[in-house]
């Protein structure tokens, strides 16, 4: 077939095509449109299939992605899609991993606790991890000095942008299976060890006091992060009854909402870390607020997460960002 031949031969109507796609239409004009689109795509088939690549190929396809934006509509406004995404895809994506953030935060304290306790209670493993004074200094000066001896907003931001990045990663490399269970293993022991020179210099208490108000929170996102990314290992594990693909592509689009919607949540922990912590305030007060934090953020997964996954959110994109998908049988 020859490209130019067909051009010339269907120039004419493909600039009516054109012209409709820029009009203001009625129904008639509506009805035109849908046909006139319809023996395009067949003119592009066939000029694809006969000569591939082509300036004549490229100008016809121009015409109608403006054609098919015209039938489907534009997408959403930035404020439709954030208002989805908060009061929708967020809160349903986060209310799916509810039971695996439950088991990934059991098992994170246990391993704290059980590696704090049973280091604390040996002296010759505390001796292992540094010499005496040096020890004692942490105890006494060095852990809660960490939290007022930078200004509130630079500490804030040095551990928002921290644990954020810690949460990013659980979640993107959460398809390898391996990565989520080291970084909460990692930082379980190194939070035990921690908690190990404090107890064995009588300090315990105020490791405690100094973590829970920010902590609960921050440690929460953490839980919420390692979850995902387990989630999207086991999709391509088990992905049903679609392709391992399918259903990674689709477990990765719904799950990295969690990694964006933690960011703002962390953000919160960042600034209790940042602004209460440290500062001189009733312990109860400082621990109130922290809980208050840590309230707000399952009251949203659980609470209003539940209501949009009721509703048949999953967290994954609308049809129209992700395209229309496989239709599966059964």
């Amino acid at each position: 077939m020859d490209a130019d031949a067909l051009t010339d031969a269907r120039r004419a109507e493909w600039a009516r095509l054109d012209e409709l796609s820029r009009a203001s239409l009625d129904g008639a004009a509506v009805d035109e449109l849908i046909v006139r689109y319809r023996a395009a795509s067949a003119d592009l088939a066939e000029l694809k299939t006969s000569v591939g690549d082509s300036p004549q190929g490229n100008y016809l396809s121009t015409i109608l992605v403006r054609a098919r934006m015209r039938l489907t509509g534009a997408s959403d406004s930035v404020l439709t899609q954030a208002a989805r995404f908060f009061a929708d895809q967020l809160p349903a994506a986060l209310y799916r991993l509810r039971w695996t953030t439950l088991i990934v935060a059991v098992s994170f304290v246990v391993i704290a606790l059980g590696t704090a306790f049973w280091i604390s209670n040996d002296p010759a493993l505390i001796a292992t991890l540094g010499p005496p004074d040096a020890l004692q200094q942490y105890a006494d000066e060095s852990f809660t000095g960490y939290y007022t001896e930078n200004p509130a907003a630079v500490f804030m931001g040095m551990v928002w942008t921290n644990n954020a990045w810690i949460a990013l990663q659980c979640v993107l490399f959460g398809v390898t299976g391996i990565w989520p269970l080291y970084m909460i293993v990692q930082n379980a022991f190194g939070l035990g060890v921690s908690g190990a020179v404090m107890i064995a210099h009588g300090h315990g208490d105020v490791m405690l006091l100094y973590i829970l108000p920010h902590g609960m929170l921050e440690l929460t996102c953490i839980f919420v992060a390692a979850a995902a990314g387990l989630h999207v290992f086991w999709s391509w594990v088990a992905p049903g009854n679609r392709t391992r693909t399918e259903s990674l592509a689709i477990q990765g689009r719904s799950l990295a909402t969690v990694a964006l919607g933690l960011v703002f949540a962390l953000f919160l922990a960042g600034l209790v870390e940042g602004f209460v912590t440290g500062w001189a305030l009733p312990w109860p007060l400082k621990i109130g607020i922290g809980a208050a934090a840590l309230a707000v953020f399952l009251i949203y997964m659980l609470v209003v997460g539940g209501r949009a996954y009721r509703r048949g959110e999953t967290g994954d994109l609308v049809e129209y960002e992700a395209g229309t998908p496989r239709l599966l049988a059964g």
